[in-house]
């Protein structure tokens, strides 16, 4: 059983499982489809990928998105914490270059649903993080594209006191206003 806690950004949730616990330790149903998609209102979608990295505290990935094999992504943390952002990269939305962030950790158990049209990135809040995400299209890595972590015009709030580990790609990403959005 999931619970949906709305964000600023309607198109994007958190879900809560409920979590059974005793003391042999617990038990939670991690996804359900019918579920999801209750829950959502997302239609006719499918996972086609499941994803896993580990990070390092202080370790910064993204913002990322696919521009013409747009991924919806529903992510979590099974080790560790991290604080996970979407950015609106739908030029004709009416929240478009706004975002929302979460804490998402494996105490917690909560994940988040970044529908397709959306960046995402997260940061590494604990010593390191376990992070696992469902995709809706394959990776396609000419079809990626990386928005600056730091873009003034996005203003993201990083939980963090210095700066990150990025990638060359992260280290390289266009301001959103340079960036290649979806119409």
């Amino acid at each position: 059983m999931l619970t949906l806690i709305p964000t600023a950004i309607p198109d994007v949730a958190i879900l809560e499982p409920q979590v059974f616990g005793d003391s042999r330790g617990f038990f939670f149903e991690s996804f359900n489809e019918r579920e999801f998609m209750e829950l959502t209102g997302a239609k006719n979608l499918h996972f086609v990928q499941d994803n896993h990295s580990r990070s390092a505290k202080n370790v910064l990935r993204g913002l990322h998105y696919q521009i013409r094999q747009p991924q919806g992504k529903l992510v979590r943390v099974i080790a560790g914490e991290v604080f996970d952002v979407a950015v609106d990269v739908r030029k004709g939305s009416p929240t478009f270059g706004k975002w929302v962030g979460a804490i998402l950790s494996a105490e917690n158990r909560r994940q988040m649903w970044i529908p397709p049209g959306f960046a995402h990135g997260f940061v590494v809040t604990s010593d390191a993080a376990e992070f696992l995400y469902k995709t809706t299209d394959y990776w396609a890595p000419g079809d990626e594209r990386c928005i600056a972590w730091n873009d003034p015009a996005i203003g993201i709030e990083w939980p963090i006191d210095r700066a990150p580990v990025l990638s060359d790609k992260d280290r390289n990403g266009k301001p959103l206003a340079d960036a290649e959005v979806f119409a």
